[in-house]
């Protein structure tokens, strides 16, 4: 799977997202650039599940180094290489270990039944909770320092995306 020619931003308020864990796992499977597959990292070791669909942004480079981190909210989980054309809704303010490592909230473009979420608003707050206590409960479980500042609404995508796309290049 060589990932080097798929655009970060395929239409104006879109990313193209590749899930590395389904919603459910206690896996943590990560892309592999060198051998181009999808590869087991680690089993969480804790009862904590990804809450979405979780993977990245191919082409962009975030603060910590990786390429921009994104979740996507589905009716069904999906499977680990699974490409998704998606809408930005929201983003997920998180520090790892005194590092940036802001998370998307997408809904996917193929998916009619949502096609009126644009906002972290039309999310329950419970849910958005449930996504922030996943991180801070498997990360403190790892024995690394994470800080959550909260959520900002879609406004806030765009900066951040485009400054990912351009630290890629």
């Amino acid at each position: 799977m060589d990932l080097r020619h798929l655009l970060p931003s395929p239409a104006q308020g879109q990313v193209n997202l590749l899930v590395e864990i389904p919603a459910g796992s206690r896996n943590k499977y990560e892309y592999c650039p060198e051998a181009g597959v999808m590869r087991l990292d680690r089993v969480l070791h804790s009862s904590v599940r990804y809450p979405f669909d979780y993977g990245f942004i191919p082409n962009t480079k975030a603060e910590d180094g990786s390429p921009l981190d994104a979740m996507v909210i589905m009716a069904e989980q999906t499977f680990a290489g699974c490409l998704i054309r998606a809408r930005p809704i929201g983003l997920l303010d998180l520090e790892d270990e005194g590092v940036y490592d802001g998370k998307l909230l997408c809904i996917p473009v193929a998916d009619p039944l949502q096609a009126s979420i644009t906002s972290i608003r039309q999310i329950a707050s419970t849910q958005l909770e449930e996504v922030a206590e996943f991180f801070r409960t498997y990360r403190s479980l790892e024995g690394r320092a994470v800080t959550i500042s909260g959520w900002r609404d879609a406004d806030a995508v765009p900066s951040l995306v485009a400054s990912c796309i351009d630290a890629a290049c």
